[in-house]
């Protein structure tokens, strides 16, 4: 196997790649077509989010058997056309859903306590108890959007509160002692916290919107671990204005580049917004982006690649 390193991982990947006899090149710099143009002498493709990963490329990678896309989604990959020329995919969701399950928690802590608020203000010298009263989450029903690995693991983290938990999939029979799963008209209508682990798709691409968020019978927060595209970020913006949407956590957003290394392609209006809200809590995409996740993700790789090939 000669297998080509276009993002770089942890260097157990390499390393373990190695002790199975795999030839290893890597290639952090070369544009896509210059790649194309001597993918067809690689088996297999080690990747992130560097670039997608079209029709053309697969064209040209002639002699490819596998693809491992070190993260969760395989968004950036044209999987159907790779599946018709027999390409093995491989991504690693078991590898980052506990750091996103932890993240995804902080988040929702931290904004229904208004923490980073009190955090600005009494670094600031302002120290206004009364104007950060948090509320509690007891008592509420938490609803989460996409019952995969991501889903699960946020809903395991949610045991040791009194909170009921539901989910709602497009898969019939996900849900388990976490979580029960409903259909979207309870969802929407016993939801105080909505949290997606959904992957980019056709369906979930700017899925909350106003038509959405409007359905629901009661203002709820809204936490996003999943991809930022899932979100109309003006309309976010109109829901919180009207309190539609009472605060957010945000770990990816609508606007970001693929590549994920450089912050945003533009910065609308819209953005500027969330930049000061006072109940809008951002990070950079790093809900998996742990010390143990960047090991974790490598050996899922690893593991499933052997699996299959040796």
């Amino acid at each position: 196997m000669k297998v080509l390193h276009l993002d770089t991982n942890h260097p157990l990947l390499i390393e373990q790649f190695a002790e199975l006899g795999f030839e290893n090149h890597e290639d952090y710099t070369s544009t896509k077509e210059e790649v194309e143009k001597k993918i067809h002498e690689y088996d297999g493709i080690v990747i992130r989010s560097r670039f997608t990963i079209d029709q053309q490329f697969l064209d040209e990678a002639t002699n490819l058997k596998f693809i491992g896309r070190v993260g969760a989604g395989l968004e950036n990959i044209d999987t159907r056309y790779a599946k018709q020329k027999d390409i093995y995919l491989v991504s690693a969701p078991e590898g980052n859903r506990n750091a996103v399950g932890e993240h995804t928690l902080g988040m929702l802590l931290s904004v229904m306590n208004k923490m980073c608020k009190a955090n600005r203000e009494v670094k600031k010298g302002k120290w206004d108890r009364e104007g950060n009263r948090g509320v509690e989450l007891d008592g509420r029903t938490v609803g989460i959007i996409g019952y995969g690995n991501m889903g699960k693991a946020f809903a395991k983290k949610l045991k040791g509160f009194d909170v009921e938990v539901i989910c709602y999939d497009i898969v019939g029979g996900v849900g388990d002692e976490n979580a029960r799963q409903v259909g979207i008209m309870e969802f929407q209508q016993k939801s105080d916290v909505v949290s997606l682990h959904v992957p980019q798709t056709e369906l979930t691409q700017g899925m909350v919107n106003t038509e959405f968020i409007n359905g629901f019978h009661k203002p709820f927060w809204l936490l996003n671990t999943a991809r930022g595209k899932c979100v109309v970020t003006q309309d976010l913006v109109e829901a919180l204005k009207s309190e539609k949407i009472l605060g957010a956590g945000l770990d990816v957003l609508e606007y970001e580049k693929k590549s994920f290394e450089n912050m945003f392609v533009q910065k609308p209006k819209a953005f500027k917004y969330l930049r000061k809200a006072k109940n809008v809590l951002l990070t950079p995409h790093v809900a998996g982006w742990t010390v143990e996740s960047h090991e974790k993700l490598a050996q899922t790789i690893v593991d499933k690649v052997k699996a299959r090939f040796c």
